[in-house]
Order: C-alpha cells, then sequence, then structure tokens
C-alpha cells in the first residue's frame, strides 16, 4: 500500500502535472505549425520553388531517388517552432527583467546603533 501512496503523491505533485500540461500544448502547437507551413507557407512561398522544381508536392521532392521534401517540412517546422519558443522565453525574461529591484528595508533601531557605535569606535 505504501508504493501506491508514494506514486500518488509523485503523480499529483506540481512539475509532473505541469509537464502533462506542456506535453498536450506542444502536441496542439506542433499541429498548428504543421498546418501552417502545409498550408500557407508553402503555397505562398514555395510554390514558385516547387513549381520551378516541377514538382506539386514536398512529398514528390526527390533527389537520387531519395525523398527529400518530407525532410525539408520538417527542418521548416523545427525552425518555426524554435524561434516561436525562443520569442516566447525572450518575452518572459525580458518581463522578469522589467520588475524594479525592490528598496532596500532601513536598517533595525538595533542595526542603527551597532552602526554608531563602529563608527565612533573609528573615530
Amino acid at each position: 500500500m505504501g508504493m501506491l501512496k508514494e506514486f500518488k503523491e509523485f503523480a499529483t505533485k506540481g512539475n509532473v502535472i505541469d509537464l502533462a500540461v506542456g506535453v498536450i500544448i506542444g502536441a496542439a502547437f506542433g499541429g498548428i505549425v504543421s498546418s501552417f507551413i502545409g498550408d500557407i507557407i508553402t503555397p505562398i512561398l514555395l510554390n514558385p520553388a516547387l513549381e520551378a522544381a516541377h514538382v506539386t508536392d514536398m512529398k514528390d521532392l526527390t533527389f537520387m531517388g531519395a525523398k527529400y521534401g518530407m525532410f525539408l517540412s520538417a527542418v521548416l517546422n523545427f525552425i518555426i517552432i524554435a524561434f516561436v519558443l525562443f520569442m516566447l522565453i525572450k518575452g518572459m525574461n525580458s518581463m522578469k527583467k522589467a520588475k524594479a529591484p525592490a528598496a532596500e528595508p532601513e536598517p533595525s533601531s538595533t542595526d542603527k546603533l551597532l552602526m554608531e557605535i563602529r563608527d565612533n569606535l573609528k573615530k
């Protein structure tokens, strides 16, 4: 029974829940990026290049029998995801830096007395 309780404590920790949410959102974000590449970037930017190669779909891009079109699509997905995450992290870091540092609290009466004694001893 102790192992079950320990597992329950592990599974309900905040970090595990946050990780699960992050994985689910990451998968959904991956779908959005794939759609962005396939439905927007490819038709607008890559169609002229594909037409010049006499290909209608990135999947059909081949070189010496190797289909590198899917690889290029995966690379584009990675670059876009990495860039968006970079911008997200950069924004969060700038928000952390924007907070003004808290002013140092004024010394207590005991500290003031000790400083006076120290200053008098220096004289």
